[in-house]
């Protein structure tokens, strides 16, 4: 479908139902944010090329010596609403219209329904997803599975629903206004909002780098407050420190908006990833094997209490992160030594003083709230300051022990190609040796790969990541995946990750390209 109207340019495929999300005041809302902050936010995307370009050439970071007074300030957050109190465990997942209905019948006390990193932006699935969001706003959201007949309804008390939009580094490709694509983050933010506007509504704000990116922010939701008419503070955020440079302005995020922020959350495996991309050029800061960069590693543990501390201190929450650990049917002790895994990290988020933790899994969901519950008797911990805590910059920088081992490396290779294929596909959230993937944890993989041969770091048992070496592993785990059935995304998400591993220069997204190529299946063959 091809649609021009009042400098508005639909280029995609008909979705059922789109017109009712796509009206032409929803659009004239979506062109005002559009014009009046597009420009402001490629500008920021822009300085973040050029800290890179610092951070290539030796610099390092630190906390800001120019926002000093805002973190010696007496100063608080706007008082947490009353359901936003109590959020000791929140289930995270794509906007698929099934997955929505579990995830709210889940017994978490929240849903965090993702338009980023769980979900692959097809047209199709943004659409769906704002009408299966509406109708989740408004508990009315019901599904017949065509395939078992099974119905899902929702049941009383369900989750508190917040909605994550793309990061600020994202396009929506299929739609333009005067001539450019629209900021894929101010579309799912603006027609969820547009559409959801008679009660008051949550997002999760994702990948920030900056407080100027959160003074953008902050300016985003005055304006669509005051254009829709709504008090202000209607719309509260929580953020997530997902990125390096972030966890040295957490105070100065939280300052930059405080009349909408609720809380901040430790976003680990963008964090991860965002630390490897950051310093992917210094050869002193070459992580180990994925699997041994745990929370409890100094750099990160330090990073989870800074936050801890921080929002405490401003009268927020401190959210803990995902632990990717799923429920393993038919093997009981593969189970079982997940679920160590799970209790110590949780428990370790409970005792430290985090107010809540994410799930990906609704058979998680029960454990994570006896662990909560055990540790955090009232609605959260706010009133926990961490007076000892005093993280430095050397703290958020130690880089942790460990080896890079072939397993790993080959692991990590095996993840991102099976990982990238289902992206393609259309599904951006899939259970991959037991562990749930996101694009984050993708993520990791991929930097990993690419600054291992670009720093031509040693396997445990000497051999020297090379070029060549590394080409072995991309060829072999490729050719293992193809003997097991090929079609066309596997074929394309090989030669993507290769290109992307190989590459002379770390590509910022590998859903930037990625994207592209789906754009380029609808249009030629559609899903």
């Amino acid at each position: 479908m091809a649609k021009n109207l009042h400098g508005f340019e639909i280029d995609a495929p008909a979705v059922a139902g789109q017109d009712k999300i796509l009206t032409e005041v929803a659009l004239e809302f979506l062109a005002g944010l559009e014009r009046k902050f597009g420009a402001r936010r490629r500008a920021l995307i822009d300085d973040r090329a050029v800290l890179q370009q610092k951070l290539d050439a030796g610099a390092t970071l630190d906390f800001l010596p120019e926002t000093a007074d805002i973190r010696a300030g007496d100063w608080k957050v706007r008082p947490v609403p009353a359901d936003l109190q109590d959020r000791r465990v929140e289930i995270t997942g794509p906007v698929d219209r099934k997955m929505v209905i579990n995830a709210l019948n889940s017994g978490a006390s929240a849903f965090m329904a993702d338009f980023e990193d769980s979900n692959t932006p097809t047209w199709e699935n943004q659409i769906n997803g704002q009408i299966n969001l509406i109708d989740a706003h408004n508990r009315t959201i019901s599904f017949t599975d065509p395939k078992t007949g099974k119905d899902y309804q929702l049941k009383p008390n369900p989750a508190v629903l917040l909605v994550r939009p793309r990061g600020l580094h994202m396009e929506e490709k299929h739609l333009k206004i005067d001539g450019q694509y629209m900021s894929a983050c101010l579309f799912d933010f603006g027609l969820y909002l547009f559409h959801n506007k008679n009660a008051a509504v949550y997002f999760y704000l994702p990948k920030m780098e900056s407080h100027h990116e959160a003074r953008l922010w902050n300016d985003i939701l005055v304006y669509a407050e005051d254009a829709l008419g709504l008090d202000r503070g209607t719309i509260r955020v929580t953020v997530l420190i997902e990125t390096i440079p972030a966890s040295f302005q957490m105070d100065e995020i939280l300052f930059a908006l405080k009349d909408h922020i609720v809380g901040l959350n430790c976003g680990r495996w963008d964090y991860i990833f965002n630390f490897i991309k950051r310093f992917a050029k210094h050869e002193g800061t070459v992580l180990p094997d994925r699997g041994d960069v745990t929370m409890t590693c100094h750099f990160l543990r330090s990073y989870s209490l800074n936050l801890i501390k921080t929002c405490h201190r401003r009268g927020a929450h401190a959210m803990g992160g995902m632990a990717a650990q799923i429920p393993i049917k038919n093997d009981e002790e593969a189970n079982r030594k997940a679920l160590e895994k799970f209790v110590a990290d949780k428990e370790r988020e409970a005792r430290d003083g985090h107010d809540g933790t994410w799930v990906a899994h609704p058979g998680l969901v029960e454990k994570a709230r006896e662990i909560f519950d055990r540790a955090m008797p009232k609605d959260n911990q706010i009133d926990k300051p961490l007076p000892e805590i005093n993280i430095t910059a050397q703290d958020l920088l130690a880089i942790p022990e460990g080896k890079i081992t072939e397993e790993g490396l080959r692991k990590n290779i095996n993840v991102g190609l099976l990982y990238l294929k289902s992206w393609l596909s259309g599904s951006g959230c899939v259970p991959i040796y037991n562990l749930m993937e996101d694009a984050a944890t993708a993520e990791i993989s991929r930097t990993q790969l690419w600054q291992w041969r670009r720093n031509k770091a040693h396997l445990a048992d000497g051999r020297v990541i090379d070029d060549a070496l590394m080409r072995q592993f991309l060829k072999q785990e490729a050719e293992q995946l193809q003997a097991q059935g090929n079609d066309r995304y596997l074929q394309d998400a090989i030669a993507l990750f290769d290109d992307l591993v190989m590459a002379e220069t770390l590509a910022e997204f590998l859903t930037t390209k990625a994207y592209d190529m789906v754009i380029g299946y609808e249009r030629a063959h559609g899903y």
